[in-house]
């Protein structure tokens, strides 16, 4: 799950004291780091326990979409828009999940040229186990309150909605 750093001192605190010293303080530079190394945390802690399963949290990921799906098969295209990914990214994770016998490609009947991504009954099964396991430890957050972890989403949503990926449901109630 990776080694803590156990370093003497907060080295995101440190760097923030040298570039205020420097360039004035910014909250915003502290905050995007810690974001970052939370990032590097989190990644390390879900991709150790999903590593029985020889899955990244990528690859999990595309496979709860497909449980998700009303039919257990969703075309490329639409599996880049709803994680947010590259096309790149969707081929190499189905690319992956297919090898390991987790989906299968299908031709897509709406779309002559195009294709769909099927969860196998092996894949359904790996999900149940993994998110099992990532319930377990709380997707990593243990240390946080169930109203913290709510307060850090909606957080995370104002700069969802300011980025653009989706409107905000406040101001389109109001329209």
């Amino acid at each position: 799950m990776g080694n803590p750093l156990n370093l003497p001192f907060d080295p995101i605190e440190r760097a923030h004291e040298n570039w205020t010293n420097r360039w004035g303080a910014s909250p915003a530079m502290a905050a995007v780091t810690s974001v970052m190394r939370a990032q590097q945390i989190l990644i390390g802690q879900l991709d150790a326990t999903l590593k029985p399963y020889e899955l990244t949290f990528a690859r999990y990921e595309a496979l709860v979409l497909l449980t998700f799906s009303s039919t257990g098969a969703l075309p490329l295209g639409k599996i880049g828009e709803r994680l947010m990914v590259h096309p790149t990214s969707v081929t190499n994770t189905i690319d992956r999940l297919e090898r390991q016998g987790f989906v299968r490609r299908l031709p897509n009947p709406s779309d002559g040229r195009g294709t769909l991504a099927e969860i196998t009954d092996s894949g359904r099964e790996v999900v149940e186990h993994a998110t099992h396991d990532l319930l377990a430890m709380d997707f990593g957050l243990d240390c946080y309150s169930d109203d913290e972890l709510w307060q850090l989403h909606a957080l995370f949503k104002n700069l969802r909605v300011s980025f653009g990926d989706f409107p905000d449901e406040d101001s389109s109630r109001r329209s």
